[in-house]
């Protein structure tokens, strides 16, 4: 039995992947159990890691020290490639006032962590990881710890003992506040749902289908170029109705007459202006324009070739080439008007109009193959995690600071993979993966992460906890979860007279809290509380991650 000793008690490498193994194992399943719809996920690994380290069962130093580090670069890449394509979309619009509040939150949660240090004398390091626990971030532990380990030299178990603290609480904490709002402003679920799709019946996706009849005389005989050239807006003419029997493609030749109904797409805040200018607007669905088609079809062809990635539909000229008309392309779940200056990026569903043999031929073009789309294209993860090591470790010197300020290996990789997921198709890098790919390797990196957190914290984690004060820390991060989310909910429920399903988003969000998202969808029965969620989490996170290396290098 001398082996199994050796195996659990030992130092080499058998040891160490057993021990990993066995410590994300228990904790992701302990993570499937909840109370009420609250489970602490991913977090039981964290605290298993704690509980071996805590009785001896620990991991070489040196394995230890990089499966973190990569495990949280791995997390971090592939959270930034995920929300690089809508995070400078994010700030357009209504999702600006959003992103306001949720900077508002980052900042006084900020504020009251160096308050708390300040008044209390604890260490800012064992802070910072109170405050990334208090408000549920772990790429923000992982931030202050490399930040603390490239500013010192060593690393700081404090930080992972504040956020193992903190974070059970935290998420209670955050769900409180949605509570507490609903009772304070005395939310009716179904009022409020009644109210919000009265204000906002004429909001559409960013693509929107219109049919116009042709009235006023100033457009008769004019080409659909010559309209577009003269109304100087983005929109596509799918189909045009001439005497209420023949129907053809939209094309830019095509001369329109008093009595003809175009199939209109274009975006939402343009529609007023387009048939003010062409004539009236008629009630004419899709189904209805399929009536009248006689040998087209419609279909939604998947952009899979990677030689198409960045390359424009003007480029492509499908309707001179094919005789296909492309109306629209939707692109992670949103529909984009298909305009000639759209550059296609891998995994966009075009739709296009055309005979069945023209449709045909364009499928062939752009792909169309599922099996494409599954083939993972890992050249464009590394080099991208290359470069963000690259830009992660360049020294930028600041006045007044006794040495360089870096990104680190979290702040770089991150920045790269926002910019990869956003321009990568401009530079012909396919970034597109599927779902299951993207959280797959999320799902291992921060399981790496809170294994290898867990388990070089634990030596002294009862101690500190029992004998040094550490239970305080329960209190601080409570402290450091409600108030900003009391004072800015408040302020954007009476100032921005947000409606409480996109407040409710925004609390989960600027948190980056899934377990709360869930909370605040099955509360409101829609899908309102996601799309605020997703509209101020990549800069929440982004932010999330900079002020917690911000804190260690500025203020440790």
């Amino acid at each position: 039995m001398d082996w199994l000793v050796n195996l659990f008690m030992g130092n080499g490498v058998g040891h160490s992947i057993m021990i990993m193994s066995l410590v994300i194992t228990i904790g992701i399943l302990l993570g499937k159990f909840s109370i009420k719809g609250i489970s602490l996920g991913s977090t039981w690994i964290l605290f298993m890691g704690i509980l071996f380290s805590h009785f001896g069962l620990r991991m070489d130093p040196g394995s230890l020290h990089f499966l973190k580090e990569f495990g949280l670069i791995l997390f971090i890449f592939s959270v930034g490639l995920q929300m690089g394509p809508g995070f400078f979309s994010s700030f357009k619009k209504g999702g600006m006032s959003l992103n306001v509040m949720a900077l508002a939150i980052v900042l006084l949660g900020v504020l009251t962590t160096w308050i708390i240090q300040l008044l209390s004398g604890e260490d800012m390091a064992s802070m910072v990881g109170v405050m990334s626990g208090a408000i549920t971030n772990t790429p923000g532990l992982g931030a202050a710890q490399q930040a603390f380990v490239e500013n010192n030299g060593i690393n700081n178990n404090l930080i992972a003992m504040g956020y193992a603290v903190a974070y059970p609480l935290g998420v209670v904490g955050i769900i409180m506040c949605i509570i507490i709002f609903k009772n304070i402003f005395k939310i009716d679920m179904i009022k409020e749902a009644a109210h919000v799709d009265s204000m906002n019946k004429d909001e559409d996706k960013a693509a929107e289908l219109v049919s116009v009849k042709v009235t006023n005389p100033g457009v008769y005989g004019k080409t659909i170029y010559d309209i577009v050239k003269f109304i100087n807006k983005k929109f596509v003419v799918s189909r045009v109705l001439h005497n209420e029997d023949e129907v053809e493609m939209g094309s830019p030749k095509i001369k329109v007459q008093e009595g003809d109904k175009l199939f209109v797409v274009t975006s939402a805040e343009d529609v007023d202006s387009i048939v003010a200018f062409i004539g009236e607007r008629v009630d004419m669905d899709y189904e209805e324009w399929q009536k009248y088609d006689t040998g087209l079809i419609s279909k939604r062809i998947v952009v899979t070739k990677p030689s198409l990635n960045g390359k424009t539909l003007g480029f492509l000229n499908l309707r001179n080439s094919f005789g296909v008309n492309v109306t629209r392309v939707n692109r992670v779940g949103l529909d984009l008007v298909a305009n000639p200056s759209l550059a296609l990026q891998v995994g966009d569903r075009v739709v296009a109009v055309g005979t069945k043999s023209a449709i045909a031929n364009v499928t062939k073009l752009l792909g169309n193959s599922s099996k494409n789309l599954k083939k993972p294209h890992l050249v464009a993860i590394f080099t991208g995690i290359a470069l963000g090591i690259i830009l992660g470790s360049i020294p930028v010197i600041f006045p007044g600071m006794p040495q360089p300020v870096k990104l680190g290996l979290a702040g770089g990789p991150l920045i790269i993979a926002i910019l990869m997921g956003r321009f990568g198709s401009r530079f012909k890098i396919v970034t597109y993966s599927t779902v299951s790919a993207n959280l797959m390797l999320r799902e291992i990196g921060i399981s790496l992460f809170l294994a290898c957190v867990g388990l070089g914290a634990g030596e002294g984690f009862v101690d500190t906890i029992v004998n040094k004060g550490g239970y305080m820390w329960i209190l601080y991060g409570f402290i450091i979860t409600v108030l900003p989310l009391l004072i800015v909910g408040t302020i954007s429920k009476f100032v921005y007279k947000t409606d409480f399903f996109s407040l409710m988003g925004l609390i989960s969000g600027s948190t980056t809290d899934p377990v709360a998202l869930q909370y605040a969808n099955n509360l409101a029965g829609n899908d309102r509380p996601s799309v605020a969620y997703a509209t101020v989490y990549p800069l929440t996170m982004f932010l999330r991650v900079l002020a917690a290396q911000i804190m260690i290098l500025f203020l440790l």
